[in-house]
């Protein structure tokens, strides 16, 4: 379907067939023109004649262009506006029809030249030609400037400026519809991005989006036909949408975000049957639910219904259909669904007697196995009956109607989704209530969300757009639910915002298993799914009440054996994220010692019968390496988690499947079930060959997306016990990655820099487990293509640049005295390390400053690198005290901390004056420890600080005599600021933090006790000169605690240090 213009749309949405690219529709020659009506002083034939003689000389490969560029059409077309003057207003509009039809239908590529040309005839024409001609001239500049954005440039002023045309039509004001429609289709367009081009002006921006929020914000009148508004309405969130993607548009203003949340509220639920909302002209952000304004409803006639479907329902709920949780979910269905009456006041009424409703079946209807048609009215059922009291010609417009109602929500939801990428997450939690359901309190109605879409909306498509936003809202959301707790029955005078996050879990929880039971497609089924995923995923399930995992895993159970594979896959998922919830609940360990058989069929007969007959093979056969002898008789073995038993069953399944129970050679059935090995070393010799062969020769594949997952399993295969050892193998593997590094695909690139990180990883790991022997095996020229390639890499975007970093990093410390005395190798060595100096200091992203600084580190551990005297020393201590200090994210800080406390000797860290540099740096950095503008970053403060202090205490150890008088000078001017945090470093408990940073309680003892027996050596060298003393009272404090370990106090038995400074007297 052609973008462009709307018939191909139109049919769409009606359910006719889309154009393709033939020429079926202008098979015997070009639309026919009729002959044009004498206008007023404008005789007809004196015009009739040149025009048709244009026609007659039009080529036949014309009448059905190819597709790309096709410079013949484009000449006819401007051939055609040469002939037709614009005081011929009959034929302007029927040369426009063709401009559009040509390039709508054909994709017609327009050169610049004709473009301009094709242009500024259309622009005359708009300011020439009577006002019953603007719709098609419009609709001939739409499809000009259709992704041709970047060329108008110059007729932009006359578009889009104060006084533009596209201003005038579009104007609210605007009485013709059609005419405003078609301006604000073409101002749409116009937004339209071509990568590799510029973008429009800001100013231009800011003109289009506040003229899509005005249309986006009108109401319907009465004159009016819903078809017509709802293009007016898609043509304004097409607009909307492109800004926000092409544009790379960011909402950053309250005003700005509320509006257009607003009109997307409103949008989203625009013709949904049975719902009436009236949403404010803006929503701001709130901790609670905004008032939502419902219209008049009609409850009298749907309250018997609804009541009478309950009985029934009850009344023929089959035991065990869906297990003990199954059926406490389907009576919680038609308790409490937001489908229900009750609880949405739904125009139930209204929509029984409408034509053309179709609602989704009610999730109680579906739990007790009813038909979802016979628990409707009739006038439901018979829609689309010939005994329909409407004619067809009724029929067929509601169906249209509806069909463009559709499009109107599923664009609103798209443009939804662009907005979320568009505001930063803490901004966007803050209208958390304005879209995601929370339970209703006692005698209000339920608001409406994106879950009443999912719920109610009687299109598929929508419903799975619903639930991809969701998605999306919580996507990244674990931070923000963190906060969420109702373990607690205690009875409050208020609601706590925890609590009320809390029930919004749970109400999510709720309306998505309703979801998960009422769906039918395929396609919204697997979105419900990954929903439920992401929610699983971010929920603070330790801080909430039991059960809610134990219902999503019950319900999701029968989905693991769906037809559809996109389901089953993202069941699976939906059980691992069960499985990886954070802190260990007893909950998932109850879940997950469930027997087989309940674990499997537990959940209805939807389970597979291939799933019973694994099992009985599994308790009928030992697993690989088990011996029948190894069980005392009588005694059974321990059964395997069901779950693991269905992964395995899930992958030998094909092999599984090619036998039968009844097969006399059943028996021998183990080596058939046997399960797939899990490590490399589990596969014979020529296996291994076999697999490593293949591999290396896909490295070479023509095809990117093979050649990037060869490199990628290289990578992997690099980290085996039995290869990595293995220097030809090394070599091979580092030739073919290096090959691949220099792919022009960026994928490929990006893998093989993944696989080069593990591949030097490996080298370290060599050399500290195999010593000087591997270093000297492996070959002088490839350490020098690594460091070369990686160098250039580092250059690369920065998917490749944060893996080669890491590369860099491992090479510079696997290099022996040898290479760093090389001259090939010197000139490499200076290039490579300032490519990590530069990356740390560069504004790349988080993941690869913090792998540039971790490369640093690793550069610092080699022993025959000249780091004390090397001019490039200086600038890495430099740029790592400028990122300890300043940069936003505290990962990459913490790393940074981390280099500059690894150099194990004091002369790596050159001059005093440097050396009290970096000092500085660490207090300035352990002063800043807590200011950060971004909420999520202060998780990592506790670990930013213990590794400062790490730091401070490790050149406490390395200091010289001449390097205290710096050192006191700065405590004399920090002490106070920072002695909190230093005690706090000395009472908190050994645990890994955020940061994967470990805090061992025994590991502070000893970087302190070295410290003092350190400074205690310089007092005793220095005997007899001006000395000040250094007390140690709080922290002998602090060892006297509760907190502190004996150790501690015999460490801090001096009550204090003597220290050497040239200023007597100095107590901190």
């Amino acid at each position: 379907m052609c973008p462009r213009g709307e018939e191909d749309e139109a049919a769409s949405a009606a359910g006719g067939p889309v154009s393709q690219r033939t020429c079926g529709a202008i098979e015997g020659g070009f639309p026919a023109v009729p002959p044009p009506c004498p206008q007023a002083g404008a005789p007809g034939s004196t015009a009739r004649s040149p025009l048709r003689t244009g026609w007659s000389r039009t080529p036949p490969a014309l009448l059905c262009p190819p597709p790309g560029p096709s410079p013949d059409v484009c000449a006819v077309l401007v051939q055609a506006c040469q002939l037709v003057s614009l005081d011929q207003e009959h034929l302007v509009s029927k040369v426009c029809q063709l401009i559009h039809h040509l390039l709508n239908r054909y994709q017609v590529m327009v050169d610049e030249q004709n473009l301009n040309f094709l242009l500024s005839y259309c622009i005359s024409a708009l300011r020439q030609c009577s006002s019953w001609t603007h719709v098609e001239i419009l609709q001939a500049l739409a499809a000009l400037v259709y992704n041709n954005g970047p060329k108008c440039q110059k007729y932009l002023p006359d578009l889009l400026g104060k006084a533009g045309l596209l201003l005038q039509f579009s104007d609210p004001a605007q009485p013709d519809v059609e005419l405003r429609r078609a301006a604000v289709r073409s101002m749409a367009n116009l937004c339209l991005s071509v990568p590799g081009q510029p973008y429009l002006d800001e100013s231009y921006r800011s003109v289009c989006f506040q003229t899509f929020l005005s249309v986006l914000q009108s109401s319907k009148t009465a004159d009016v036909d819903d078809i017509t508004f709802c293009m007016l309405l898609q043509s304004a969130l097409k607009g909307v949408q492109s800004l926000l993607n092409g544009g790379k548009m960011k909402l950053m203003q309250t005003d700005q975000i509320g509006a257009l949340l607003a009109v997307l509220k409103k949008c989203m639920f625009h013709g949904l049957p049975g719902l009436s909302i009236e949403v404010p002209t803006a929503l701001y952000p709130a901790p609670l639910p905004q008032y939502d304004k419902r219209s008049p409803v009609k409850q009298e006639q749907s309250e018997p219904a609804t009541s009478n479907r309950r009985k029934k329902c009850k009344g023929k709920q089959k035991k065990g259909e869906f297990g003990e949780e199954g059926r406490e979910d389907s009576g919680d269905a038609g308790n409490e669904s937001v489908l229900g009456a009750d609880m949405l006041k739904l125009h139930l009424g209204d929509v029984q007697n409408s034509p053309g409703a179709d609602p989704r079946p009610r999730a109680s209807d579906v739990c007790a196995g009813k038909d979802p048609l016979s628990s409707h009215p009739t006038g439901w059922k018979l829609i689309s009956s010939s005994e329909s009291e409407y004619s067809d010609t009724e029929g067929g417009i509601q169906s249209k109607v509806r069909s463009y109602q559709a499009n109107v929500r599923q664009g609103a939801l798209a443009c939804f989704l662009s907005t979320i990428k568009s505001i930063e997450k803490r901004v966007l939690y803050g209208y958390w209530s304005a879209f995601v359901p929370d339970a209703p309190g006692i005698g209000s109605p339920q608001s409406v969300s994106l879950m009443t879409i999912a719920l109610k909306d009687p299109s598929p498509k929508t419903r799975a757009c619903a639930l991809q936003v969701l998605s999306a809202f919580l996507e990244g959301s674990k931070q923000f639910l963190s906060v969420a707790e109702d373990a607690s029955d205690h009875k409050r005078a208020f609601t706590p915002f925890s609590v009320t996050i809390a029930s919004s879990i749970r109400e999510l929880h709720r309306c998505l298993l309703l979801a998960l039971v009422a769906e039918s497609s395929s396609q919204t089924l697997t979105q419900i799914v990954k929903c439920l995923a992401n929610l699983v995923s971010n929920a603070p399930y330790s801080r909430l009440k039991p059960g809610l995992l134990t219902r999503v895993w019950n319900q999701i159970k029968p989905y693991i054996s769906h037809k559809d594979v996109n389901v089953r896959v993202s069941s699976l998922t939906l059980l691992g994220a069960i499985v990886s919830v954070q802190a260990p609940l007893p909950e998932v360990q109850l879940l997950l010692q469930q027997p087989s058989s309940s674990g499997l069929n537990s959940s209805g007969s939807a389970t597979p019968r291939r799933f019973s007959s694994c099992e009985q093979w599994r308790k009928a056969l030992p697993w690989a390496g088990e011996s029948p002898l190894d069980n005392p008789a009588g005694c059974a073995p321990p059964e395997p988690c069901w779950l693991l038993c269905l992964c395995v069953s899930i992958i030998a399944l094909p092999r599984e499947d090619s036998c039968s129970d009844s097969d006399a050679n059943f028996p021998s059935l183990a080596s058939v079930y046997e399960p797939c090995p899990l490590r490399l070393e589990a596969l014979q010799a020529d296996q291994q060959i076999l697999c490593v062969t293949l591999l290396l020769g896909l490295n070479h594949s023509e095809n990117p997306l093979v050649k990037a997952a060869a490199a990628r399993a290289l990578g992997v295969y690099i980290l085996f016990p039995c290869l990595r050892q293995d220097v030809m193998f090394v070599a091979d593997t580092a030739n073919a990655i290096l090959n691949s590094l220099h792919d022009k695909s960026p994928n490929v690139r990006a893998k093989a820099a993944w696989s080069l990180g593990n591949l030097t990883d490996t080298l370290i790991i060599n050399m500290e487990t195999l010593g000087q022997s591997f270093q000297e095996e492996l070959s002088d020229l490839l350490l020098l293509k690594l460091l070369r390639s990686a160098t250039e890499a580092s250059k690369d975007r920065d998917k490749v640049k944060s893996n080669a970093v890491r590369a860099l990093g491992n090479v510079l410390h696997f290099l022996q005295p040898c290479h760093v005395a090389n001259p090939r190798f010197r000139e490499a060595i200076k290039e490579s390390l300032q490519a990590l100096i530069a990356t740390v200091g560069s504004e790349a992203t988080m993941k690869v400053r913090w792998n540039a600084c971790y490369a640093l580190g690793n550069v610092f551990k080699n022993p025959a690198l000249p780091l004390g005297e090397a001019p490039w020393a200086t600038q890495a201590f430099s740029a790592l005290s400028s990122v300890v200090k300043s940069c936003k994210n505290f990962k990459v800080r913490i790393k940074s901390a981390m280099a500059l406390s690894i150099p194990s000797r004091r002369e790596c860290y050159g001059s005093t004056e440097q050396f009290c540099q970096i000092w500085s740096a660490l207090v300035v950095a352990l002063q800043r420890s807590e200011d950060t503008e971004d909420f999520l970053e202060f998780k990592y403060s506790s670990s930013l600080r213990t590794q400062i202090c790490r730091a401070l205490l490790h050149l406490l150890q390395l200091a010289r005599s001449t390097d205290l008088p710096l050192i006191g000078g700065s405590l004399r001017d920090h002490g106070d600021a920072i002695k909190p945090y230093v005690l706090q470093y000395l009472r908190s408990s050994g645990e890994e933090n955020e940061a994967g940073v470990h805090t061992d309680l025994r590991e502070r003892e000893r970087g302190l006790q070295g410290a003092i027996d350190h400074l205690s050596g310089i007092e005793r060298e220095l005997q007899g000169k001006a000395r000040v003393r250094v007390s140690l009272t709080e922290l002998s404090d602090v060892a006297g605690g509760k907190s502190a370990r004996p150790g501690m106090s015999r460490a801090l038995g001096l009550s204090e240090l003597s220290a050497f400074c040239p200023n007597p007297g100095l107590d901190v």
